[in-house]
């Protein structure tokens, strides 16, 4: 669902996120790429690339998406993965003239079918996930943000879900916010579309911290250096295992969790952890799931 106001931006730096191919004579342009990626020290930067649309996620979004958070997920060199975007607003949920069509039943279904693929998808991946906000995110877009296993915000990002303002009622990305803001606050939000500020979605547990926009690629780095110092294998076993237990009854989770611990201390890493603690030395990775001989 797109943002309830109109933003003029231009685009910046158009040449280094083109396809890099230019049309020859009599031939359409190449098509824009519409996230970019790249990676260095184990980080993944996912960045939402069209802000002339308000990086509405549209199929074509979607599917980039969804490309660039599953390619090589299995690396060892892949740690964390950061999704950002370009311009003034980080996500305006989906592309509402992707779905006026009154007829293309099949589109639109496939549409949210595959934002609810993503959403999942980022966590059911092995590494920790961080939305880097630096704008307005609504509809989808503050979907995804709920869905990712870290938020960090400048202290100019908003966050609203406003379908039912359009008679579109955000039921989807009411999945994602119904986990993880107390009810009523969720609630508010889809009844009245109203926004929250980045303090308010600090405050009600949307976002993981709020900073000043100049220090927000900071703070990210930060977090994302700091997980690069752990395991991945132990961090994918935590997350799934977080994941799992938070839909359970107290004693199952407890019953579940006991057995994760007895498992994590039998993993080549977990042992090397707690050796290198015992031996006050810096422990050495294998970031495999292999158990120790």
């Amino acid at each position: 669902m797109a943002a309830t106001k109109l933003w003029r931006v231009k685009r910046p730096l158009a040449a280094a996120f083109s396809s890099g191919t230019a049309a020859r004579p009599g031939q359409p342009p190449p098509p824009e790429k519409l996230t970019v990626r790249h990676q260095a020290g184990g980080i993944r930067n996912i960045i939402l690339s069209n802000p002339r649309k308000r990086n509405a996620l549209s199929l074509s979004m979607l599917q980039s998406l969804k490309e660039n958070l599953l390619y090589d997920v299995k690396s060892k060199d892949l740690r964390v993965i950061i999704i950002s975007a370009e311009g003034p607003v980080f996500c305006s949920g989906h592309d509402l003239k992707e779905l006026a069509s009154e007829d293309d039943v099949k589109h639109r279904s496939q549409v949210f079918e595959i934002c609810a693929e993503v959403m999942t998808l980022i966590q059911k991946l092995p590494v920790p996930v961080i939305a880097k906000v630096n704008g307005l995110a609504t509809a989808a877009g503050c979907q995804l943000v709920a869905s990712c296993d870290i938020a960090v915000a400048s202290e100019k990002s908003q966050f609203a879900t406003p379908g039912v303002n359009i008679g579109l009622f955000c039921s989807t990305p009411a999945v994602a916010l119904g986990r993880s803001l107390p009810r009523k606050v969720a609630l508010q939000m889809l009844f009245t579309g109203e926004p929250l500020s980045a303090q308010e979605a600090l405050m009600h547990g949307l976002v993981s911290k709020v900073v000043p926009e100049d220090k927000l690629e900071e703070e990210t780095m930060k977090i994302s250096h700091k997980i690069c110092e752990s395991s991945k294998s132990i961090l994918a076993l935590g997350k799934a295992t977080f994941y799992r237990q938070i839909t359970q009854d107290l004693d199952t989770a407890y019953k579940m969790t006991t057995q994760v611990m007895v498992d994590n201390l039998t993993l080549r890493d977990g042992q090397e952890g707690i050796e290198a603690f015992i031996q006050k030395r810096k422990p050495v990775w294998s970031h495999s799931q292999d158990e120790k001989k």
